[in-house]
């Protein structure tokens, strides 16, 4: 007996309004894996850029010298909105290149696999809005350069998770059965 019957009211038939039944249509599948795309391009993107940077072939090789580097951030200071984090990769620049490059990697990787996922999702935007504050500040129109839209699709994926295809979801599946076998 439902609890809708037991205080005497009807009860509930077929599924919840909106939900399409017990496999869902088509509208309820795009729906549930709306968020992969995002997670695969930012993933892929962020993991690509932060390898790129420690191989021969990037742009942070061995041909661009920390002196490029340099060159690099100390034309854009003066434009940045936040001129304060270009002296400080200024200040350190070797630092500030392998420091990105690891949390690129980190960010990417997790993202990619839905592992910590709004996690890495904050530190994406963390590293989105830095770019933008610093290097992408002067592009004009502001939608030509790339930082914002990142920094807007990290906030994206902080605000609603990894979506059904995650290894974070893997492993509390497996943390919910093993917790059911030693108290159930």
């Amino acid at each position: 007996m439902s609890v809708t019957q037991q205080l005497g009211g009807p009860a509930a038939r077929g599924p919840l309004p909106g939900t399409g039944g017990p496999g869902g249509g088509l509208r309820e599948s795009a729906a549930r894996f709306a968020l992969l795309p995002l997670r695969l391009f930012l993933g892929l993107t962020f993991l690509y850029a932060g390898v790129d940077k420690f191989t021969d072939a990037g742009p942070f090789s061995d041909t661009m010298t920390a002196d490029t580097v340099e060159r690099m951030l100390d034309a854009s200071r003066d434009q940045a909105a936040a001129g304060w984090l270009t002296d400080l990769a200024l200040d350190h620049p070797a630092v500030f290149v392998n420091g990105t490059a690891a949390a690129e990697i980190a960010v990417g990787g997790c993202v990619l696999i839905g592992l910590a996922t709004r996690w890495a999702a904050a530190g994406g935007a963390v590293l989105a809005l830095a770019f933008w504050l610093t290097i992408s500040w002067s592009t004009d129109p502001y939608y030509f350069g790339s930082d914002l839209p990142f920094l807007i699709g990290f906030l994206t994926l902080l605000l609603a998770g990894a979506g059904p295809i995650a290894a974070e979801r893997v492993i509390a599946a497996r943390q919910a059965r093993r917790s059911g076998r030693l108290f159930g």
